[in-house]
């Protein structure tokens, strides 16, 4: 038996690597796809000809900045801009924790504005964007869509607290077809180890069934070491002269 135990060393040791050092899973934040910001920057200098008020946004990947934009342009940022004297902008810490962590993914949204705006109308323009889905939870989902989508209705917010005049909704600036979901929390210990699971479990069918195959031979040849000799039988060898 011990071309079973090479086998098992052969199967086991690999899977058993794999599992461990496997990749936790991709914790970077994705930033907002090139036809997102496309799409957000003129519905943003849209509405700042009409209310005379800059928007932006802002994405971080825990502490570090990863996008951000206005209505001035892609990349560029509406603080401490001449041509924005007063303005708003978007906020957001996506928080992505590996499979092997015990801790959730998470993210934190927040609204700034100019020093001429009263923090007491950003914190219901911050609070407004759950009505339009915008929670934590779709920044975790997808994080470059969620952040030009709150960019874009920050006008909306703005004029409801009587910061600006009204205008039209923001059209969605998110590409067409439903967003891919990303990676569940990172408290999932198996994330991305389906691969190697499959394959061990693969490999072991076949050991077994190697083993059966070994074992039904080994009986066979055991029950086959001659044939039976009937009681009383004389072999040939055995014959005298006299019985002939």
């Amino acid at each position: 038996m011990a071309w079973v135990i090479v086998l098992g060393l052969f199967v086991g040791v690999p899977c058993v690597i794999g599992f461990v050092t496997a990749d936790d899973g991709d914790t970077d934040v994705p930033t907002p796809t090139a036809e997102q910001r496309d799409a957000t920057v003129p519905l943003l200098a849209s509405a700042f000809e009409g209310q005379g008020i800059c928007y932006g946004w802002r994405l971080y990947d825990w502490s570090t900045e990863i996008s951000v934009g206005s209505n001035l342009g892609d990349r560029t940022s509406v603080r401490d801009d001449p041509r924005c004297p007063r303005w708003i902008e978007v906020s957001a810490a996506v928080r992505y924790t590996s499979a092997s962590s015990e801790s959730s993914d998470s993210a934190s949204i927040g609204v700034d504005g100019s020093p001429d705006i009263d923090p007491a109308d950003l914190y219901p323009i911050a609070a407004g964007l759950d009505r339009f889905g915008l929670g934590a939870d779709a920044f975790v989902d997808e994080p470059g869509w969620a952040i030009t989508r709150a960019t874009t209705v920050l006008p909306l917010l703005a004029a409801e607290v009587g910061l600006a005049a009204p205008v039209p909704t923001a059209a969605d600036p998110a590409p067409t077809g439903t967003p891919a979901p990303l990676p569940s929390a990172g408290n999932d210990l198996l994330r991305d180890r389906k691969g190697w699971l499959f394959t061990a479990a693969a490999l072991l069918l076949v050991a077994a069934l190697l083993v059966g195959v070994g074992v039904r031979g080994r009986r066979r040849q055991r029950r086959g070491v001659g044939p039976a000799q009937r009681p009383g039988a004389v072999t040939g060898s055995s014959r005298t002269p006299e019985a002939a």
